[in-house]
């Protein structure tokens, strides 16, 4: 389980509303990255938050509507693939999260992140904790609704994109998928900015010019 050990020093002094960040799907090389925010009532506590990766999907799916309705406020952001590709997959997790934090209300006093600094937040501390989401109950709850919030976009565009196996891996760089990029290509739900995907960019671009000069 995860503690609120980070979160308690701010309980104590008086601050209620502390907010824990979390993204799932920077490791994606295809579909958004997707970040959340939780803030929960000051001491709380649930054995059974953890880091989502550790739980199973049966779990997170349950611990979603208990987070849901023990939380005081939270909050769901989706950063595109294209926000992805125009930056970097370090600075949109941080523009995800300083988004999430200024939409979310009440506006916390304090923030907990898994490993990432805010720049742009300068109203309240913001803490980024190594590993946070196994130390935090916080983070740990954001994680948990960010990876079913973006496991369910992944199994409906796998429904929209079959082929690559996206309803199982999610859009992660497994083998079915890569298997699938050589037979398939590449389509707009992909990073292009990422490998193996990249590789497929020139090409993709010079079959079409070759498709073009065909045509005169």
């Amino acid at each position: 389980m995860a503690g609120f050990e980070y979160e308690k020093q701010y309980w104590w002094q008086g601050d209620e509303y502390v907010a824990g960040l979390d993204e799932v799907g920077r490791g994606s090389i295809a579909g958004p990255l997707v970040v959340a925010c939780v803030i929960f009532p000051p001491f709380y506590s649930n054995n059974a938050i953890d880091d989502s990766k550790k739980l199973t999907d049966r779990q997170r799916r349950k611990l979603v509507d208990v987070i849901k309705k023990d939380a005081i406020a939270y909050h769901i952001e989706v950063i595109t693939v294209e926000e992805v590709d125009n930056y970097n997959i370090y600075l949109a997790t941080q523009i995800g999260m300083e988004r999430a934090v200024k939409k979310i209300t009440p506006a916390p006093q304090a923030i907990l992140t898994d490993a990432m600094p805010l720049p742009t937040i300068t109203n309240c501390p913001v803490e980024a904790i190594i590993k946070g989401d196994q130390k935090s109950v916080t983070i740990a709850a954001a994680s948990i609704l960010a990876k079913v919030y973006r496991d369910d976009i992944m199994i409906e565009l796998a429904k929209e994109f079959p082929g690559y196996g996206w309803e199982q891996n999610k859009g992660y760089c497994t083998k079915k998928h890569v298997d699938a990029l050589e037979e398939l290509g590449i389509n707009i739900h992909h990073r292009k900015t990422y490998s193996p995907v990249s590789n497929y960019v020139e090409h993709d671009v010079q079959i079409s010019l070759d498709d073009l000069l065909k045509n005169k």
